[in-house]
Formats: structure tokens, sequence, C-alpha cells
């Protein structure tokens, strides 16, 4: 949709193309549903050449960024998205020339920026400086690095900050390449979404390319206290050196991935396949930036049992990066897909035993979205309406494992030899392609129910994606590791003389109650903690703790599983493991519900004491979530 704003004002006199900067007033927001200003449908930008300073001292990027773009229709202006960025500059054919930036800046949407341009421009160049505010930036001290020895940078563009960082078309259906030269101070490395460096250089200068086209959500950039170690030829490990030797140990099977990944994605695309570990408050489990995923630290378990997220970044190489969702609205086309594919992919470098708990812990996790927002909701659709909203609000456990168990109940329907086949094909015939749920549908209509109309009818694609709540035909795992883990359960908490290590169960052929626990995955541990009562006495609770050491465990997913039901149950003896946990993990997963257990069961004075140590810490997307539920508490 083309968006011209106030084109008038360009006709007023000529003196005005040609000041520094002219500041119009705009209560306009973006009337279109890809959450851009751009008007990318008459002048489309497709290069970007980035040229940034990162300056430390003062928490900002100083840049250049110049564009590259089509003018389709002798557009008289190109329009770019920004979010509190200070522009200083635009020069177009060697002349710098007026710009008009609104002065609304929109929660979410930030400010369009108009620059004028004629019928055969084709580049454009932005001088420009970023805010301390900036959403997508975060800035850490060393001491809130693993090492401590220098400070940190990372973005987190997704879904629409990258506006925030560079002035750019916004908008997932615009594709774009980039290069990039990016200083920083000497002895650090930087490492972008693009061909990435092996080894820190003497000047801290630093050149990238990105020469396959990406949307601006997966332009990427980290620096900091960074080291490199290969895994294979095509894949390694990005970390802070303290933590690098055990996060390539941990992540040594992603040569096994993108083998398995291939079998059913066609070749990999991307040259390279590489894991940044970032400090631990990065806000989100992973990012799959292209060449280089962004992982938080948590899931380096030591025994590899939380890699499946790993898997799930690498299959975004296929759903998500090579064919991308043209709009937020059809974010399932990205995280559903990508979620069944990461089953696949761990089905194959484990056993289908392994992912059926993959599979019915994230019913469960689908299962509390649904309860939480109300089974009638929209936001329980696959295909969103988010025009209006800020785009973060479609990112539940719906897009993920709803669209995950509607690809799979397919695969269950048609066999699973066709419906791979109908995904090497999907990928290949729709790369680079901006992709919508109509657009899926009939790519599905064409490969998969053309010949087999009846497995159509059964599936019911009308519901699954434009109906409210969970179809009654969701498939469900076999759990036999799971239906071990209640057994057992159940003998822990029945027996009277509850954990007496030389207790001795005969019955399932179970020699000692405490040989299996000794085996079980992080997987089962999470059954076991979920089935537990949520009324738990504390004399069992504490029990429990002394048998499992579950309060001082160092495994992220079991902490946070342990700390929600002890703070449910009033167990305070998670009390300075929580504060240290709290203080130190800033994935957002985790954050958020664990200051709103802890408002809702009457620890406001613990919660609010801990955020306020904490709060430096976090991502600014964590920060704000986490401080709306202290505002809600004061409301009420």
């Amino acid at each position: 949709m083309k968006i011209n704003y106030f084109h008038f004002i360009f006709c007023i006199c000529s003196f005005v193309l040609f000041t520094a900067c002219n500041i119009k007033n705009s209560s306009s927001t973006a009337s279109v549903n890809n959450h851009s200003y751009a008007n990318y449908i008459s002048a489309k930008t497709k290069h970007l050449d980035w040229k940034a300073n990162i300056n430390f001292d003062k928490k900002i990027i100083e840049a250049e960024a110049t564009w590259l773009f089509t003018n389709f229709d002798k557009a008289n202006e190109i329009i770019f998205d920004t979010k509190n960025l200070a522009i200083s500059k635009v020069i177009i054919a060697g002349k710098e020339v007026g710009f008009t930036l609104d002065t609304t800046d929109h929660e979410y949407l930030g400010s369009a920026l108009h620059i004028p341009i004629e019928a055969n421009d084709s580049v454009v160049k932005i001088i420009y400086s970023t805010s301390q505010s900036a959403k997508a930036l975060q800035w850490l001290t060393p001491q809130q690095t693993a090492d401590k020895k220098m400070p940190y940078l990372f973005t987190q563009c997704e879904a629409i900050a990258c506006r925030s960082v560079i002035p750019c078309q916004d908008a997932p259906a615009v594709r774009i390449t980039y290069t990039a030269t990016i200083t920083v101070p000497k002895g650090m490395m930087a490492v972008m979404s693009a061909d990435n460096p092996q080894q820190r250089n003497a000047n801290g200068e630093y050149h990238f390319v990105m020469d396959i086209p990406i949307p601006s959500y997966l332009i990427a950039l980290a620096a900091g206290d960074i080291d490199f170690k290969a895994i294979d030829a095509r894949s390694g490990v990005y970390a802070e050196p303290s933590v690098l030797i055990n996060a390539a140990a941990e992540l040594c099977d992603m040569p096994n991935m993108m083998s398995a990944a291939e079998k059913i994605g066609g070749a990999y695309g991307w040259k390279r396949y590489d894991v940044l570990i970032q400090p631990p408050s990065f806000p989100i489990g992973g990012m799959e930036n292209p060449k280089l995923t962004f992982a938080t630290p948590t899931i380096l378990a030591g025994d590899k049992s939380l890699v499946s997220l790993v898997a799930h970044e690498l299959a975004h190489s296929w759903s998500g990066n090579t064919v991308t969702n043209a709009s937020w609205d059809d974010i399932w086309l990205n995280e559903g897909f990508t979620t069944y594919f990461e089953r696949r992919i761990m089905e194959n470098i484990t056993d289908t035993s392994y992912t059926d708990m993959l599979w019915e812990l994230s019913y469960q996790d689908m299962m509390a979205d649904i309860t939480d927002l109300g089974d009638t909701n929209k936001d329980t659709h696959l295909k969103l309406e988010m025009s209006g909203r800020d785009p973060e609000d479609a990112f539940t456990n719906i897009p993920y494992e709803k669209g995950a168990h509607f690809l799979w109940l397919i695969e269950k329907t048609v066999g699973r030899k066709a419906f791979d086949k109908f995904m090497t094909d999907y990928f290949r015939d729709n790369k680079f392609k901006p992709m919508t749920t109509d657009l899926a549908l009939k790519y599905m209509e064409a490969h998969l129910w053309k010949d087999t109309p009846k497995a159509k009818k059964e599936v019911d694609v009308e519901q699954w994606v434009f109906q409210s709540g969970l179809p009654k035909n969701c498939p469900r795992p076999g759990h036999t590791r799971f239906d071990n883990v209640e057994f057992l359960s159940k003998i822990i908490l029945d027996s009277t003389d509850l954990f007496s290590i030389s207790k001795t169960i005969k019955t399932g052929g179970i020699d000692n109650i405490y040989d299996k626990p000794k085996k079980w995955t992080t997987h089962e541990w999470l059954q076991f903690l979920r089935k537990l009562p949520r009324n738990l006495s504390l004399e069992k609770t504490n029990k429990l703790d002394k048998t499992f050491h579950f309060t001082n465990t160092k495994n992220s997913e079991i902490a946070f599983e342990w700390f929600m039901l002890s703070i449910g149950n009033k167990y305070t003896t998670i009390n300075a493991s929580l504060e240290n946990f709290l203080l130190h993990v800033g994935r957002k997963k985790f954050v958020v519900p664990l200051y709103k257990q802890l408002i809702k069961n009457g620890n406001y004075a613990l919660a609010s004491n801990i955020f306020e140590k904490a709060k430096l810490n976090y991502h600014p997307a964590t920060t704000r979530a986490v401080s709306e539920l202290f505002i809600k508490k004061e409301i009420k």
C-alpha cells in the first residue's frame, strides 16, 4: 500500500527541500497491516551500506546508512521507519537535502522519515545517531557480563525494533542485502547476521557482508569480549572466553542437526551456521539471525537436554529466514512451521520417545495460554489480527505450538513421506517470497489436498487456522517416559516414609525409587514438577528439596518450575536462590512469570526489592513487562 504523507509540504517552496531538517506535526499512524510507515510499493530499498561507530561511553551508535533503492512509479518521496533516531543529514547525489520527520512518536511504530526524491534517484545517505533508549539495543557494563572484563552490546530487532537502530523500511515483506563497517573499542570482537570474523583484530574495525536478501528484523549486531571455536567446517560457537569451551561441548551436535534439517528442508542455503551465546540478560531463548543465531546461556544445562532451542533457530533458516511471513498477522507461518521442523530435527538426532516429551510439554504450554487468553479469544487463531496492535503481542505459544500441532496433524493424516515432500517443495518454491496465510493455504491446496480431499476434510483446515481454541482432533504423543514419571511421583508423594534412601520399590519392575530419577532428562523433571500438587505441604516441599536439591539447581528450566511451585506454596527457603536467579537471568520467559507469581502470592515487597536491584541487568522489553506488573498491582 502506498502511503504519501502531506505531499503539499514539499511543494510550498523550494527552500524547504534543502534545509538541514524540517519537522512537521502529524497524528498519523501506520494504516497498513505490516506495522510500517514505509511506501515500499512505490520506492523500495534493496541494499544497505552501514557505517557505525559503537560508542560505549555515550551508549549510542553514531552511523551512516546509505540505501540503494528502486523508485517504481516516479514517487516524489521515500519513507523510512524510525524510532527515537537523531537525524542530522540526508544526502542524495552528493547534495544535502531536506527531510521531514513526523513529530508524533508512536509508542511502538515510532515516526515516519520522509525524504524527497526525484524520478531517477536511487541512492540516499542518512547520517544519524541512536538514542540511549533505543528499543533494540542493550548495553551491558563489564560487571553484567560473564567475564566482567569489557562492556557488551547486543541488538534484538524482532519484531519492529530495527527502526530504533537504523532508519529502514521495517516490514518483513521488504528484503535487503547489506554490507557494514563497524568500529568498536580495540580488543573487542564485533559479529553480525552476516559473514563473520573468527578472530579479533587489532584496530577494532570489522567489515561484514550479507549477500542474501533478508528482512530488517534479521539485521543483528553484537560486540564485546567474544571468542570463536569451530565445531566443524560450517558451524561453530561464539561466546565470552570463560563460557566458550562448555558452550561448544554442549552444542557439538549442530552438524548432525544441520544434516537432519536438510533431509526435510533441502540444502542449507546460508553457507555457515554459528551460534553466539549471549550474556545472561538476553531477553529471549534464541533469535534466528541468519548465519549467527543469538542464544541465551540458559540452554547450557551441561547434558545437552535443552539444545532443542538451537534446533528451532536452525530450522528458521528455512521457515522464517528463507520463506518469511509477509506481516505479523501471519507469524504462525514462521513459528509454527519452525516448531514442527524443530521436533523433526530432534527426533532424528535422539528418538521418538524423547520428542514425545517435547510435544507433551509444549501441549501443556499451549493449553496454558489458551486458558489464559480464553478459548473464544481471536488471539487463539493461527491467522491473527494485529493491525493497530504491537506485533510483540503475537508472540504467545499459539503461533508456535498450535501451528506445529496443525502441521503434525497433517503429517499424520497424509503420511510422513507425502508431508516431507510438501515441506521440501514449499521451501524451494517460495524462497524469498513474502508469505501470507492465504498463499500458504493455496499452496497446500495444490500440493497436498488436490488429490486427497478426504484428508483435508479430516484435518478441518478452516477450524485450525481461522477459529478459536483448540480443535478436538489435535494430536497427542504417546508418552511412555512421562507415564513412568507420574508413576514415580505418586509413589514419592504417597509414601509414609517419604524419602528413605534405602526404600526399595518392586512394583512395575523398578528396583529402587532413586535409580530412575538419576537418569531423567530435564523434560522428565519438568513433568515431575508440573504434576506436583499446587498446594503441597511445606513438609513435603522441604523433603523434596532436600532429596533432589531443586533450590540450588543450575538448570534454569528446572529452577523456574521449582520456584513457581515454591512461591505458590510459600516455601521461603528459595528466596535467596530466587533473588540470585532474577539478578542474573534476563530471559523474559522466566523473569516475567516469576515476578507475577510473587505479586499474586502476596510477596509484593520482595518482588519490588529484587526488581530494583535487577532491572539494570534486563533488556528494556523485559523491564517494561515487569514494570507493568507492578503498575497493575498498584491500580488494583
